[in-house]
């Protein structure tokens, strides 16, 4: 790598064979992401993607991750190679974090490219969100080297992983290996379509559609709601440890024997919606309103500043 604001081996510095090598495959908003996490952390990084374009343009797109991440903590960063191949790719691969469309058939061509390429002690990585590991290791020659390791939208920021392997070893090794990068783990016990984060995101989303399809309050009030309210507690405490302290000094026991009915209650009223026309066309209005105006580029660099400032004062914490 030129320079730590350069992700790009222009400059014909090689891949130190003494550091790992990490392959990633498919280069889109969350390859990209990958990418500039790990060579955040002096690993070293060889990308593929179908479209060539998406992997020359590479190095230009990392930049400004590469740039978010200083904020964070300096390293000195790794290096990046665009691979001629997927075989150019995984050939000399430790890691391999496969970024592919939410498809069965795709992602298992993709490992039967690998399996027949990468070293046999590669873990293979899915960063899938909503697929299971059952469903992607079936017909894999070796499904004791798959895990799923899904992100939380953008990986080089949000820490959490989950990791769902049905191998205890490969698990230690995931948890090792994204905690080595600064991530939080969480592993599954059970293989779960959704996993844990986006089961949760989903039940909350469903009810907020449904409030807004009910004509309760409009897009921009949930979010102000959730934003103000419960959201800034979840960044702190967890559901669970939220109730705990919700029971006072009893604790979780105490809110469960006294307020536990009330909970019931309130959970017999939530909504199971239905994304007509209709309900559509409520929220892209009022979305619409809420951007006032903002592109997706400007939404996006304010959530990824605020996170950044978030992660800060969680650094700071005592």
């Amino acid at each position: 790598m030129a320079s730590s604001s350069n992700p790009s081996s222009g400059s014909g510095r090689q891949p130190s064979p003494a550091r790992p090598l990490v392959a990633i495959l498919g280069c889109g908003l969350i390859g990209q992401s990958w990418a500039a996490l790990f060579l955040h952390h002096g690993l070293d990084v060889a990308a593929w993607d179908p479209d060539r374009s998406t992997v020359e343009a590479m190095p230009e797109r990392l930049v400004p991750l590469m740039a978010q991440l200083r904020e964070l903590g300096d390293t000195q960063p790794g290096t990046f190679r665009p691979a001629r191949s997927l075989a150019d790719a995984v050939r000399t691969a430790c890691w391999v974090q496969e970024n592919a469309p939410e498809k069965v058939p795709v992602k298992a061509a993709l490992y039967a490219e690998v399996e027949a390429t990468a070293p046999p002690g590669a873990i293979i990585a899915s960063s899938t969100s909503s697929l299971t590991w059952t469903e992607l290791s079936a017909g894999m020659a070796d499904p004791a080297r798959l895990v799923t390791a899904h992100p939380f939208n953008p990986p080089h920021l949000m820490p959490l992983v989950e990791i769902y392997a049905a191998n205890d070893a490969v698990r230690g090794r995931a948890v090792a290996f994204y905690e080595a990068l600064g991530r939080k783990t969480v592993t599954l016990r059970k293989d779960a379509t959704g996993h844990i984060a986006n089961r949760l995101a989903s039940a909350l989303w469903r009810e907020a559609v449904y409030i807004v399809a009910e004509g309760i309050a409009d897009v921009p009030e949930v979010d102000a709601a959730l934003v103000h309210g419960p959201g800034l507690r979840w960044s702190i405490i967890g559901a669970h440890m939220a109730y705990h302290l919700g029971g006072g000094p009893g604790g979780m026991r105490h809110y469960l024997d006294h307020l536990g009915p009330s909970q019931e209650r309130r959970w017999s009223t939530l909504g199971t919606p239905r994304l007509t026309p209709e309900v559509q066309a409520m929220l892209v209005e009022g979305i619409e309103r809420e951007v006032d105006g903002r592109s997706i580029n400007e939404l996006e660099a304010e959530r990824d500043r605020a996170i950044i400032h978030a992660l800060r004062a969680r650094q700071e914490a005592p």
